[in-house]
């Protein structure tokens, strides 16, 4: 059975333009790392939201380990985005982490051991005391980072998380990807139209265009054996 199933999600925006999404159809098994690919544009990030139960799709049906979702239940909690622009509370890196843990009742001596184990998970022990606000934008991802898996939640989402880092950052994050979930047995969902990122880290990929899914399978397969002509087109950088 699929962790993550979609069927026929379609999502329509008021401003006479085509669907942002369109009859979108998506399978995704527990502890796998699975990549959105496409153009800015392509429908990413409302894909992304709606998996997060931040938008509501005009029609189609959201299963999440078997149940059916209605965009007003608690199934929320399992459920954590990372963003692209990562958004810092102006206080300790220890408190921005901590916000969560703290709203769900979680007592003081069960904060500071996870936020100290995501600290080392994310390579920023020590920086417990720091201003988040004055970080880089790669420590600020991997504070963001932290603050979603502290929660422990079962499926990770991440809208283009290294899409304004450097080389060293964004190989940092990608290592930190991995062992989330080695470690956390956490099923990621990023977007990206990084190719090579989408190769080095999805086990499967699925490549939006236009608000549609227009091919999916196992990352190796759909690179080297692409069935679909415009997805061809844009692993092979012709398709603007």
């Amino acid at each position: 059975m699929s962790f993550i199933k979609t069927i026929g999600i379609t999502k329509r925006y008021d401003n006479g333009e085509p669907p942002a999404l369109e009859d979108v159809n998506l399978e995704i098994k527990k502890g796998e790392i699975f990549c959105i690919m496409g153009h800015s544009g392509a429908g990413k990030t409302t894909l992304l939201r709606i998996l997060a139960l931040l938008e509501k799709p005009d029609s189609g049906e959201y299963y999440f380990d078997g149940t059916k979702v209605s965009w007003n239940d608690d199934l929320r909690k399992n459920i954590t985005m990372v963003f692209q622009i990562p958004v810092m509370f102006n206080t300790t890196v220890f408190k921005n982490i901590a916000y969560g843990l703290k709203i769900r009742g979680y007592s003081k001596d069960e904060i500071k051991k996870k936020v100290e184990e995501v600290l080392e998970l994310v390579r920023l022990q020590g920086y417990e005391n720091r201003r988040a606000k004055y970080l880089s934008g790669g420590e600020k991802q991997r504070v963001a980072i932290a603050r979603a898996i502290v929660l422990e939640p079962k499926l990770l989402l991440m809208d283009e998380p290294t899409a304004n880092l450097d080389p060293t950052n964004s190989a940092i994050i990608e290592e930190i990807v991995k062992e989330i979930v080695k470690e956390k047995e956490t099923t990621i969902l990023f977007s990206t139209h990084n190719l090579f990122q989408a190769k080095r880290l999805a086990h499967r990929v699925a490549h939006i265009y236009k608000g549609k899914i227009i091919e999916i399978g196992k990352t190796k397969e759909v690179f080297e054996r692409p069935r679909n002509e415009l997805t061809k087109r844009f692993i092979n950088g012709e398709l603007f």
